[in-house]
């Protein structure tokens, strides 16, 4: 496979690379380059190409004039000339597009061999990559960064200029292929709000830290050490390119204001590279501007580092001299997509305090090592730095964690990801007609058991039933957890508790069931619901489960009645759900697991006794009750007890997949798996 990577900004070339040199030259860059070196290792890939802008500018690396650079063996960076040597920042390329695109697509007319799958960075580079897929029918991959959207909501003040990126963004969401994001925000709430952005297209593929290997301690604190009074004290590092939404000034009179704080610690931060021959921008200027103002306001000379030049080596150095010291990494981004640094700061060892405002909240509740607040809460967020720096078990947990869990993220597992949706979008699989389907629960009904997770795949690739699965995860995160277990992508995905279903078209592309959103939203009363249940005895799920056609809560099965209780009295028609112990669903009454089954089974012209299906907890009863064939595994909830015997329904004795195993053999989908296990019944003829 040949895949393309193309972005427009920065200061893009072979390492070492100088961050911060421009304010385009971020992270960016080091998420591209770690994602082709990736690529470049696999065996189903044979060549990776990344396309940037060719320039050639005073102050910056020769090398951004040659039209060619050797990356490695099967990777290499090709610099296109569309007419303009001047380097240019990212506002200054809008109007610079429709040539390199011109310049782009003879270059693409002129090879023999077309990429299979274009990847394009940021919305500039999607708009070259759609107009190569008019041309050429190249399948598209757009991977936003940053999004102006989210940008003009926390910055509150749009411009012309912002309207328009947000224009480009749109059209970019809309018509990719495949959108790839690093974090559950973006995937959800973040790329969903643009108008034309489908769930299905978007795929949460969370990449791996790129944090250079860095010189020694004795580097890090030459860095630094002249500017800091005190240098041997821990200290908080922030990194980050000066703009306004990086909160940089923020985070000073967060540190200049919390009690105690200054006394015993200092603030060292990274924030790009300044002086006479560096390209900054009047954003950045004023960023820096506004650090070193808060700095003389708060008295905080000798206490505060703001190096005006570092680069990749020291930069790690710093990270690990950080945590060696004791001290914390700090993102108080007002908003973050993603924070590939707070991935930096785990591979150092390095605790964190981060913005709740985006990715570094999915990271820091998967990795576990810090604590995360809203920086615009400027005695919150201070507080939570304290309590890190002062708590020496609460620090030594989360170093500890950063060391083991870092291992989440990883480009290896990235770009195995990515491979399997780029043979997705290059080659679509249209699903024949089923005679049967296996609908399953993810979550200790597939999971749990790798071995037997291997014995599943391998009657799945038999094709014995069509495979769906049903869960009350969102899309993006059944994905992802599918992904992590190795188990086959499902012909359909029925989420969110039975509330969304998404199959595939004629053509073998994912797409969300609207048939089935109007069917179950006919007297469906969401923000009346919502209003009645927002109450403090009643405790919400994150923003992020609560959906359209389903309201998330935390409680036991006796605070589910009670909630029953409420609606009923109000008036007001839904199903509630619990689960697990600890989880209870709202939901419309015709809404639910069975339901979306029989609905999917209707779909391919099937009854729910064409139908077997598998499960675990609560939210699984309503489709075991309903299918001709049920499979309770034997790891199954308490929840589950009281499902009333009946032909069809199996409780298995092995469990997680081995119990699924089980059950599809006692439904005559494959051969027993021990001696013991009853006859086949007959399933529904065809």
């Amino acid at each position: 496979m040949f895949v393309m990577h193309i972005a427009l900004g920065g200061c893009l070339k072979a390492p070492p690379i100088r961050y911060g040199l421009t304010d385009d030259t971020g992270g960016h860059i080091a998420y591209i380059l770690a994602a082709a070196r990736a690529q470049a290792a696999r065996h189903d890939i044979d060549r990776v190409e990344i396309v940037t802008r060719r320039f050639d500018a005073p102050g910056l690396d020769a090398a951004h004039a040659r039209a060619e650079e050797p990356l490695g063996p099967k990777s290499r960076l090709l610099r296109i000339d569309d007419g303009c040597a001047d380097y240019l920042s990212k506002e200054a390329l809008e109007a610079q597009v429709p040539a390199f695109t011109a310049a782009f697509l003879d270059h693409l007319a002129a090879l023999p061999r077309k990429p299979d799958a274009i990847h394009a960075h940021f919305a500039d580079a999607a708009a070259v990559a759609l107009a190569a897929r008019d041309r050429f029918g190249i399948p598209v991959l757009y991977t936003p960064h940053s999004l102006a959207l989210d940008k003009a909501r926390a910055m509150r003040r749009p411009d012309d200029g912002m309207r328009r990126r947000i224009e480009a963004e749109t059209r970019a969401i809309a018509e990719a292929d495949a959108i790839v994001v690093s974090s559950r925000d973006e995937a959800e709430r973040q790329v969903c709000a643009y108008a034309g952005a489908d769930p299905a297209r978007i795929h949460c593929i969370a990449p791996g830290p790129t944090l250079p290997e860095g010189a020694g301690p004795e580097a890090a604190r030459a860095l630094i050490a002249p500017e800091l009074t005190a240098p041997e004290k821990p200290f908080i590092l922030a990194v980050a390119r000066p703009v306004e939404k990086k909160n940089l000034a923020g985070l000073v009179e967060i540190f200049a204001t919390t009690p105690g704080l200054r006394e015993h610690a200092n603030l060292v931060i990274l924030a790009g590279l300044r002086g006479p021959e560096r390209l900054g921008s009047a954003e950045g200027r004023r960023v820096i501007a506004a650090i070193e103002a808060m700095v003389h306001e708060h008295g905080l000379e000798g206490r505060v580092a703001l190096p005006p030049e570092h680069d990749a080596g020291r930069l790690g150095a710093l990270y690990r001299l950080a945590a060696a010291q004791g001290g914390v990494f700090a993102n108080p981004a007002l908003t973050e997509p993603f924070g590939l640094t707070i991935l930096e700061a785990a591979e150092a060892g390095l605790p964190v305090v981060a913005t709740c405002h985006g990715g570094p909240s999915d990271i820091v509740a998967r990795i576990g090592h810090g604590l995360t607040a809203d920086p615009r809460d400027t005695a919150g967020f201070g507080a939570a730095l304290s309590r890190l720096l002062g708590d020496s078990e609460l620090w030594a947990r989360c170093a500890e964690a950063a060391a083991t869990g870092g291992s989440a993220y990883d480009w290896d597992a990235w770009a195995r990801r990515v491979s399997g949706l780029l043979a997705e979008v290059a080659a679509p699989r249209p699903v024949p007609a089923p005679a049967r389907i296996l609908a399953s629960d993810i979550d200790n009904t597939l999971t749990g058991d790798r071995a037997a997770i291997a014995d599943f795949a391998a009657w799945r690739a038999q094709g014995h039933a069509m495979f769906a699965v049903a869960t009350g995860r969102t899309l993006s995160e059944a994905r992802r957890i599918l992904s992590e277990w190795e188990v086959p992508e499902p012909d359909a995905f029925i989420t969110s508790c039975g509330t969304e279903i998404y199959i595939r078209d004629e053509t073998g592309r994912l797409r969300f069931d609207a048939s089935f959103a109007r069917e179950i939203g006919a007297d469906w009363r969401h923000d009346e619901i919502a209003r009645l249940l927002d109450n403090p005895s009643i405790r919400p799920q994150p923003a992020l489960e609560q959906r359209r056609w389903k309201l998330g809560y935390l409680g036991c099965a006796r605070q589910a009645q009670r909630i029953r209780n409420r609606l009923d009295m109000a008036g007001l028609a839904a199903r509630v759900v619990a689960s697990h112990g600890n989880l209870i669903d709202v939901m419309p009454v015709r809404a639910g697991k069975g339901a979306a089954v029989a609905h999917l089974a209707r779909h391919y012209g099937l009854t729910l006794e064409h139908c077997v299906t598998a499960g675990d907890s609560g939210n699984d009863d309503c489709m075991l009750r309903a299918a001709g064939h049920a499979i309770v595994v034997g790891n199954a909830d308490g929840d589950l007890a009281l499902l009333p015997r009946r032909p069809g329904l199996h409780r298995s004795r092995g469990h997680h997949a081995a119990g699924l195993m089980e059950g599809l053999a006692r439904a005559g989908l494959c051969p027993p798996v021990a001696d013991n296990i009853d006859a086949p019944i007959a399933m529904a003829a065809e």
